[in-house]
């Protein structure tokens, strides 16, 4: 096993509780360290766009033009990890190249399983939570076929995550940024 990564942090939590936001402000933070986003999503979307032929800098976006794919991506995707659950974890990780990855959106236990046998225990979890009332000033608008499938629901009987933080609107971001670098 490599030495990089020192420490992978795995972010998780349902649409429009903040990941990206929490992601982003984290490796601005760590501009001084060896820091890295990447995103497993990433590559179901490159792989959509080349097979569709569409705009990928649209699809990794988060607009309109992602919405009116994502059922379609997330039943896609679904099936590719029935054939190999560790599949899109693979792609991802190829980009691997800092001492702190952070993965912005594991979504299923087969997530967790790949970076947790990859990695062991420098893969650390961390579930950002936030009321549907938050996540609707958001953006967010349930979705039938998306909201209520594994890629938004299976890690929702998790229990352990080495942390877990309440991204409301009202929340400290510098707080919970606090809290999240104590794990590196």
């Amino acid at each position: 096993m490599s030495d990089k990564p020192r420490v992978v942090l795995l972010f998780s939590g349902k649409r429009k509780c903040g990941k990206d936001f929490l992601t982003e402000r984290l490796l601005h933070r760590l501009t001084d360290q060896c820091a890295q986003i990447i995103r497993i999503s990433e590559p179901i979307k490159r792989s959509w766009a080349e097979k569709l032929g569409l705009d990928l800098r649209e699809l990794l976006s988060d607009g309109p033009y992602k919405e009116r794919y994502r059922r379609e991506m997330i039943e896609w995707s679904d099936r590719k990890r029935l054939e190999d659950a560790g599949f899109f974890c693979r792609q991802a990780c190829a980009a691997v190249n800092k001492e702190i990855v952070i993965v912005s959106d594991v979504r299923r236990k087969t997530d967790l399983q790949y970076f947790r046998e990859t990695y062991g225990e420098r893969a650390k979890t961390v579930r950002i939570v936030a009321s549907e009332k938050t996540r609707s000033v958001r953006g967010w608008v349930f979705q039938e076929g998306v909201d209520d499938v594994q890629s938004e629901c299976d890690l929702d009987d998790v229990t352990e995550w080495d942390l877990a933080v309440c991204n409301e609107s009202d929340a400290n971001v510098d707080d919970l940024l606090d809290k999240i670098e104590k794990l590196l």
